[in-house]
């Protein structure tokens, strides 16, 4: 059912069958970019790479076409790319190899395998995007609190946490400015109910209304 429109009887690659793969890797790319925008924040530059890395897939694969030397020049020549953009999010990774596939099962001539592939995994990735499905405990939090040096750091938000959170942990301290402040870091697990703006507002009133940072485990955004 998925096999290969290739002509592997013959040695050259017939034009008609090239367009058929160029078009369907470039609809793809399309639906790729589609997709990738209605699930995230992204920008024009990456849905247009998104959009176009199938079609460049396919075509270095068909001019591989298990040529060993080729092979080797093109990875050389691929090892030469330096990517000089802030490391990928999950979802940019996940894009980029999906449109990595459809271009190199189309560089093998699987045209029906790699649209099946893709309305696949097209529902599959609005249905995580879109439910609640493997959606993660949001009561866990990364807490970063500034404070002055002659502060008691060890004891100061004893109160706050037993009335807001069902954990708090020290994971990280250091000191800023010179030795004038500290920067401590908590993972936490807000109670039911808390209501985080409350909760800022007491650490507030306590670290002399110096920096405060609530984020997500994934965060790294610092302060």
């Amino acid at each position: 059912m998925f096999n290969t429109i290739f002509d592997t009887t013959s040695t050259g690659l017939d034009i008609t069958t090239a367009l058929i793969c160029a078009g369907v890797a470039l609809l793809l790319g399309i639906l790729i970019a589609v997709t990738h925008m209605k699930t995230s924040q992204t920008t024009k530059g990456f849905l247009t790479t998104l959009a176009v890395l199938p079609l460049l897939v396919m075509a270095v694969m068909i001019m591989i076409n298990g040529n060993l030397g080729t092979s080797i020049a093109i990875l050389g020549a691929f090892s030469l790319i330096r990517f000089r953009s802030i490391q990928g999010r999950a979802k940019e990774l996940l894009s980029v190899f999906f449109a990595m596939m459809v271009g190199l099962a189309l560089g093998m001539g699987h045209v029906l395998f790699a649209v099946v592939i893709s309305v696949i995994a097209v529902i599959a990735i609005f249905f995580f995007s879109f439910t609640h499905f493997l959606e993660p405990n949001q009561s866990e939090r990364i807490l970063k609190i500034v404070i002055p040096e002659d502060l008691d750091y060890e004891d100061v938000f004893a109160e706050i946490f037993k009335k807001y959170t069902s954990r708090a942990r020290l994971m990280k301290m250091k000191t800023m400015n010179m030795g004038s402040l500290y920067k401590l870091t908590y993972d936490i697990k807000l109670k039911h109910g808390v209501k985080e703006k409350e909760f800022l507002d007491e650490i507030r009133v306590k670290n002399c209304n110096l920096k405060v940072l609530l984020s997500e485990p994934v965060c790294e955004e610092e302060i």
